[in-house]
């Protein structure tokens, strides 16, 4: 995985998830999305980055940094866009 490729460890039942992921193709935004029901090592990165908690989704940045369960304009804002 190229490290400047966002990473969305999510989960197909997760509305949250799908919200996302609908977000960042509206806006063009390459990413990598991993399943963590069908991965898991992606699962237990989750869980270990969430302190016990498998919380998804779960996406981290080229920079490292990691937004869980973010709003649209969460998004927005660490991606520098318009909501």
């Amino acid at each position: 995985m190229p490290e400047s490729v966002i990473v969305v460890y999510a989960a197909d039942w997760c509305g949250d998830c799908r919200r996302a992921r609908r977000f960042l193709e509206r806006h063009n935004i390459p990413y990598e999305w991993i399943n963590i029901d069908k991965n898991k090592q992606a699962e237990e990165f989750v869980i270990k980055a969430n302190k016990g908690n498998r919380s998804v989704p779960t996406i981290v940045f080229p920079d490292g940094s990691m937004l869980v369960e973010p709003s649209d304009s969460e998004l927005a804002r660490k991606l520098d866009l318009q909501a």
